[in-house]
């Protein structure tokens, strides 16, 4: 009998016994209600994909003034626990293993989405230079945001604490800090977005400072073995630069294997990235860790990488929300369905939980 295809073997990742090496991708889809609450129509959606061996939420912010984008799912107040806790039920049930983004756009916001119609905050007031803000009445430029006060970067790191708490009481397996795609985290990383002069800035070390924090308050409330973080070395993304991408992530990365988490999960190119900073074979040197890679994967290309050893797990976005049953097509070699882009964000069942199975 033939060997087992790496992609569908077991996998012990952090805590975790996984049944197969195939991540479903975070995702927004924006089905949550406007409070931010999670309808029970995402329990059917999660649950139907279930056959990942691990499912990376859609990102979900920690506080209010961490939005972005209409209807996205929060993860600090009781009716979202509430709201979370029925899909992680249903995923369960389903025998799957889930695990919650934790999020905050920073600069990524508008006012209308902050407490007192403020400005968005970020580690300095530089705004995107091109692209829009989604907001409940249509796209809207972005606006030059407010650089954090200390204080506040205290507090946006103990949002990110309670919100890891949070999610446990919702019954995830897990969570994964977002630091990936030019949102808050990746936005004190770079240097072209960050300018400070204090201790969360100029340095290499001072700009991994929030990410540090950060996760070490999520370790606060969750084992290593449950924590993974997402990043985007090479992501521009939301107007992201660095003068130097390569040095600033390896600090970052080598910091995070100091901590021993479940996984690093790594964006390797979007499609609008014109440049590959960091590649996969030296974040993998860096990490000396499990890694989860992420960008336009086909299931011949998971293959590779993990038969080189380059990855231990892949992860996939649209092909899981046009495919529920992407792990059997896939084993099967069968034919996938296409995707409808009308459909990804917002809406009803349909592009949704309409996709049909094998």
């Amino acid at each position: 009998m033939s060997a087992k295809p790496v992609l569908f073997s077991s996998v012990k990742l952090g805590a975790w016994s996984l049944k197969n090496r195939v991540v479903m991708a975070p995702m927004t889809r924006n089905r949550a209600d406007r409070a931010g609450v999670p309808q029970q129509l995402m329990a059917t959606y999660y649950a139907q994909r279930a056959s990942a061996g691990l499912i990376i939420s859609e990102a979900s912010q920690v506080m209010p003034g961490g939005q972005g984008y209409p209807c996205t799912p929060g993860i600090y107040s009781a009716e979202q626990v509430t709201g979370w806790r029925a899909i992680t039920s249903a995923v369960h049930r389903a025998g799957g293993t889930i695990v919650l983004q934790l999020w905050h756009v920073g600069r990524i916001s508008h006012p209308s989405y902050q407490p007192n119609g403020l400005a968005p905050v970020a580690p300095s007031a530089i705004k995107p230079s091109s692209g829009e803000v989604f907001t409940y009445e249509g796209p809207k430029p972005f606006e030059t945001p407010r650089a954090l006060e200390q204080g506040e970067i205290a507090e946006i790191i103990t949002a990110y604490q309670h919100a890891a708490r949070s999610a446990r009481e919702a019954g995830f397996d897990g969570v994964e800090v977002h630091a990936a795609n030019g949102y808050l985290i990746d936005q004190f990383l770079r240097d072209g977005t960050n300018k400070r002069t204090d201790q969360y800035g100029g340095s290499a070390d001072n700009r991994c400072r929030f990410l540090f924090e950060v996760t070490d308050a999520v370790l606060q409330e969750w084992e290593s073995g449950r924590v993974g973080v997402r990043i985007s070395p090479n992501g521009t993304f939301n107007d992201m630069s660095d003068s130097d991408p390569k040095a600033i992530f390896k600090v970052a990365i080598e910091g995070l294997r100091a901590r021993k988490l479940a996984y690093l999960h790594f964006i390797e190119r979007m499609a609008q990235d014109p440049v590959i900073h960091a590649t996969l074979a030296e974040v993998r040197s860096w990490f000396n860790g499990a890694v989860i890679v992420n960008g336009g994967y086909t299931q011949e290309r998971a293959e590779e990488v993990l038969s080189e050893g380059l990855a231990d797990l892949v992860a996939f976005g649209v092909p899981f929300i046009a495919n529920p049953d992407l792990v059997e097509r896939m084993s099967q070699h069968a034919a996938l369905n296409s995707a409808d882009p009308s459909t990804f964000y917002g809406g009803d069942h349909r592009g949704y939980t309409d996709y049909p199975t094998l």
